[in-house]
């Protein structure tokens, strides 16, 4: 959504906040609502988009009852300047984001409408609510960086490099080492940041299963996606064989196996790998590196959880400094002062 105020830009979030199919508990608590230093994860990342420039509304799917409490706390309503939606989840991922976008269009009412043609141009930024560490430094550099790539559909990918201070600070010591994707051009960690134009994606329903087997070590899902892809869509038999050889290099980089891991990646070119998926998808699709590494933290497990907990506030001093250092301050407009919430966005699925 361009309105021309400030630098142009008038784009919505959408944190996604579900609890259903794919989604991954903590200590049997859905995770938007675990307690990270007495604030759920959710507001953490709530918080953070009230100051990324290029943000004008945020947008939270998942459950209503339990996302109305969340900010309807005093303590979290003083840090919201931009209008906030809360919408009823609905049955997965894909329909989260696909209703949320359609309640969203400009004139839209509570049950959404579809999009026109004056719609296609229209970028959303979707993020998981699971990201303690994502700053508004990182997000904004993000959206910057997908505009000016001209595509339908950018992915966010960290570097190794930026990943290291998240890793244990001594053998036995708390800390988080990810999985990376291998590449040609380096080893990267997907950031949980996606700029999307839901309206020019052709074939959107594969997002779901590929976010439901996203996880490098699940080798086998993968491996079963890909060859249904192979079966049925033009292009499958390209997207599987890099999808095996990407598998293959994150097992060797696991393993501590560099040279074998570097062999295998310097055949696999991002670009091939973009023009794969985005041929899947039936869209233009690149990926966009940032240098924050917060926004790839996400909380999936208790081990991952209580590392966060112990190093909260090294952590988030760290990310600070490494992205002011990166990217300098954000050039947020002015606040249009504390909002209230909408919880009638959407109705029940």
């Amino acid at each position: 959504m361009l309105d021309g105020r400030g630098d142009g830009m008038h784009i919505p979030a959408v944190v996604a906040a579900g609890d259903r199919r794919a989604a991954k508990a903590i200590y049997g608590e859905s995770k938007p609502y675990v307690q990270l230093d007495g604030r759920p994860l959710v507001a953490y990342v709530v918080a953070a988009l009230q100051a990324v420039p290029e943000i004008g509304e945020v947008w939270v799917v998942g459950d209503a009852g339990r996302l109305e409490a969340v900010f309807s706390d005093p303590r979290e309503q003083q840090r919201l300047t931009k209008p906030l939606h809360v919408v009823p989840q609905f049955r997965n991922l894909y329909e989260n984001a696909w209703e949320t976008y359609r309640r969203l269009l400009p004139g839209a009412g509570p049950e959404g409408r579809d999009p026109e043609p004056a719609d296609e141009s229209l970028p959303v930024l979707y993020l998981s609510a699971d990201l303690p560490f994502a700053t508004p430094e990182e997000l904004s550099a993000f959206v910057r960086q997908s505009l000016a790539a001209d595509c339908d559909y950018a992915v966010g990918l960290c570097t190794e490099e930026s990943m290291a201070d998240f890793y244990p600070s001594a053998p036995g010591q708390p800390g988080i080492r990810m999985a990376y994707f291998n590449l040609r051009e380096g080893r990267f960690r997907q950031s949980n940041l996606h700029l999307v134009r839901p309206a020019r994606l052709g074939n959107r329903h594969y997002i779901e299963d590929m976010y439901e087997h996203r996880y490098q070590r699940e080798f086998g899902s993968m491996l079963a996606l890909g060859w249904r892809l192979l079966r049925i869509e033009e292009g499958g038999p390209s997207v599987l064989y890099y999808f095996v050889l990407m598998h293959c290099a994150g097992v060797a980089d696991r393993r501590g196996w560099r040279r074998l891991a570097d062999w295998l990646r310097n055949r696999i070119p991002m670009a091939r790998v973009e023009k794969g998926i985005g041929g899947l998808l039936r869209t233009r699709l690149r990926f966009i590196v940032t240098e924050g590494g917060g926004c790839a933290v996400d909380l999936d497990n208790e081990e991952d959880f209580e590392a966060a907990k112990a190093r909260l506030r090294e952590w988030t001093l760290r990310q600070r400094e490494r992205v002011a250092a990166r990217y300098g301050p954000t050039r947020l407009a002015e606040p249009a002062g504390r909002t209230e919430i909408d919880a009638n966005a959407g109705g029940n699925p």
